[in-house]
C-alpha cells in the first residue's frame, strides 16, 4: 500500500511519544514524571522540532504527567508556544481513539502535534503511513522510542481525510539531551 495524493492543502501529524519517565515507588502510571534522561530529552525535542521547521498550529496532549511535562519542556524552547488541548482520551489510547482526535481537530490547522504514548502512537503511525522515506517506517516497526518525533504528511481539506495508508512517513528522529 502507499499514500495517496488527495485534494486539499499540505498538512502534518507530528506524533511524539513522552520522553523517558521515572518510576517512583507507590506512584500510580498516570502521575509518573519524567525522569533525569526525560529532562533533558525534552528540551531537545522542541529544538529539534523548531530547527526542522515542524511547529504546530495547535498540540493534543495526553493528561499524564510525564507527557504533560514533556509538552512543556519541549514547547518552552519555542519563541510562542501554540495552544494545546489536554485530553484525558489519550492516555491509554488505541488507534481509533487517536484517530478520533486527530479526525476532531479544525480544518484550519495544517500542522498538530500528538503527544502520548505506546503502544498506541507507534500502531497509529503504521497504520496510518502508506509509505516513508528513506526507511523511517522500517525503524518504527522494530522500535518507537521515548522522545520518538513522527511526521506524517497527506494532502485533506481536513482531518477527517487522514485514514489508515494515506500519510507518508516524511522523517522520523529520536532526539536525546546531552549529560551535563
Amino acid at each position: 500500500m502507499t499514500a495517496r495524493t488527495g485534494a486539499g492543502p499540505l498538512r502534518r501529524l507530528i506524533v511524539l511519544r513522552h520522553a523517558k519517565s521515572a518510576w517512583p515507588e507507590g506512584a500510580a502510571d498516570h502521575d509518573r514524571p519524567l525522569g533525569p534522561r526525560g529532562r533533558r530529552d525534552a528540551p531537545e525535542v522542541g529544538r529539534a522540532l523548531a530547527a526542522s521547521d515542524l511547529l504546530p498550529d495547535l498540540a493534543l496532549c495526553s493528561t499524564a504527567v510525564r507527557a504533560r511535562q514533556t509538552w512543556e519542556l519541549a514547547s518552552a524552547q519555542w519563541g510562542t508556544p501554540p495552544p494545546v488541548r489536554l485530553d484525558p482520551d489519550l492516555y491509554g489510547a488505541d488507534v481509533p481513539q487517536l484517530l478520533a482526535a486527530v479526525h476532531a481537530t479544525p480544518p484550519r490547522v495544517l500542522t498538530l502535534l500528538l503527544v502520548g504514548h505506546n503502544p498506541g502512537l507507534e500502531e497509529l503511525v503504521l497504520t496510518l503511513a502508506g509509505d516513508s522515506l528513506d526507511d523511517a517506517l522500517d525503524q518504527v516497526r522494530v522500535k518507537f522510542p521515548t522522545s520518538a518525533i513522527a511526521v506524517l504528511t497527506w494532502h485533506g481539506t481536513s482531518w477527517r481525510s487522514l485514514e489508515p495508508g494515506t500519510a507518508l512517513l516524511t522523517s522520523l528522529m529520536v532526539p536525546r539531551g546531552r549529560l551535563r
